[in-house]
């Protein structure tokens, strides 16, 4: 099945195309990494299948059957967004922040709490669920956004530079953590400026060029990201 598929989406601003008709899909159950210089348009893709920026023309399905210009609220239930910059609401605590994100993915109070006490276990921060984010180191943050994204199983999940303030210890959880995804069939399409990590965990590549998609294929097929300036 296709979880996902983008079919010669554009994207504008101010008359600018930051997306310039992209097409591409992604089978169920696979991690694609979207790579590309700063400024190729890949967090603008991503906001852009979220419906966070409305797309000029062009068409975004789910899972074959889900267009996101039928009916936005069940498509966005189909997915799950991680931000580069976690997003955190300052009058939530963290475990505030899981709550909400249960009810809003209607996910069972049992299995929430379950889901939970795994990952505040995995990340470390059992001792940090009554406290507000602005208690919170950066990295700390992120763990609770990075929680947040993966509390819902979704067909789809998007991921903008999840590495970003992460220790080493963090990271290697995450990857776990989306390598289960994708055995109960999720779809991740992630982005990352740490390319040798992504060939090791990524099925597949994108590659962004100033809002077009450059190349795509097998992360094997992937060598490395054109200079910018070639001398």
């Amino acid at each position: 099945m296709k979880a996902l598929e983008v079919i010669e989406v554009t994207t504008e601003i101010d008359q600018k195309k930051l997306i310039d008709h992209a097409s591409f899909s992604l089978p169920q159950g696979t991690i694609t990494a979207l790579v590309g210089h700063n400024g190729a348009g890949k967090s603008t893709l991503l906001k852009t299948i979220m419906g966070m920026i409305k797309k000029a023309q062009g068409k975004i399905i789910i899972n074959e059957s889900f267009h996101q210009d039928d009916d936005f609220i069940t498509f966005k239930l189909l997915l799950s967004y991680l931000p580069e910059e976690p997003m955190l609401l300052t009058e939530l605590t963290v475990m505030q922040h899981f709550q909400l994100y249960g009810m809003s993915y209607e996910i069972a109070k049992n299995e929430l709490n379950e889901r939970i006490d795994r990952m505040v276990k995995g990340f470390e921060l059992v001792d940090k669920l009554d406290e507000y984010p602005e208690s919170l180191s950066k990295g700390m943050r992120q763990k609770v956004q990075t929680i947040c994204a993966l509390l819902p199983d979704t067909p789809l999940l998007l991921i903008d530079e999840p590495f970003m303030g992460l220790d080493i210890y963090a990271v290697d959880y995450f990857e776990q953590l989306m390598k289960e995804k994708t055995e109960i069939g999720t779809t991740v399409l992630v982005t990352s400026h740490q390319l040798e990590r992504m060939k090791g965990i990524a099925d597949a590549f994108i590659m962004l060029k100033e809002g077009k998609i450059h190349s795509q294929g097998p992360i094997d097929q992937f060598a490395t990201i054109d200079r910018r300036i070639k001398k």
